[in-house]
């Protein structure tokens, strides 16, 4: 086997015992290679799986790469795991997604200022399915969740990573669920709402 063979190998070894996605730094650093080394052969590994029309596919993620099965052969991967397709998304469940993913992290108070209804079913069912989870907590009394979305999200959308996102149509509603006035506008809200929001944010 040659050099670069080996390589290949070691790379499929790993990607296929991780299972979630793994930056090219960390499999440089185990092959002991460089960075533009392991980014080639990874190119490489793709095109191999492509040209043969193999059932695996490596897919990039915000400079992750990951194997996973592909589309074409969904039905009878999930049929062999007997993997019952998940329900689909509620519209209700599709405007909070789209308002975490535009603004990348995002408190509950902020989904509901914006959307003008109780969203905990919401961002409860989004955690559950692995499309967005909790990023930390906001300085603020009650110390309140931050969410974001996950690489399940961008896998699900066939994105690469959040700035592939499509632009959204310049309404004044629109402009401010993506954030276009500033990230810091979110926080500023957040503080100017505390006091109203106080016994919410201690909740969560």
């Amino acid at each position: 086997m040659s050099k670069t063979d080996n390589i290949l190998s070691a790379l499929e070894a790993m990607l296929f015992a991780a299972g979630d996605p793994v930056g090219v730094a960390k499999l440089a650093e185990v092959l002991e290679l460089d960075i533009e080394t392991v980014t080639k052969m990874l190119g490489h590994l793709s095109a191999t799986y492509d040209e043969r029309n193999s059932g695996l596919m490596l897919i990039k993620i915000d400079n992750k790469y990951q194997l996973c099965t592909r589309e074409a052969y969904s039905d009878s991967v999930r049929k062999l795991l007997e993997i019952k397709k998940n329900a689909p998304l509620s519209n209700a469940a599709f405007e909070v997604l789209a308002i975490v993913a535009y603004n990348k992290t995002v408190t509950r108070s902020f989904i509901e200022q914006v959307r003008g209804v109780d969203c905990s079913g919401s961002i409860a069912s989004l955690v559950q399915k692995g499309l967005i989870e909790e990023k930390g907590r906001l300085d603020l009394p009650g110390r309140p969740l931050i969410y974001g979305t996950t690489d399940r999200f961008l896998r699900c959308f066939s994105l690469n990573s959040l700035d592939d996102l499509p632009d959204l149509p310049k309404t004044e509603e629109v402009e401010k669920i993506s954030g276009n006035d500033g990230q810091t506008s979110l926080f500023d809200d957040e503080k100017e709402n505390e006091n109203d929001n106080k016994s919410e944010e201690a909740e969560e």
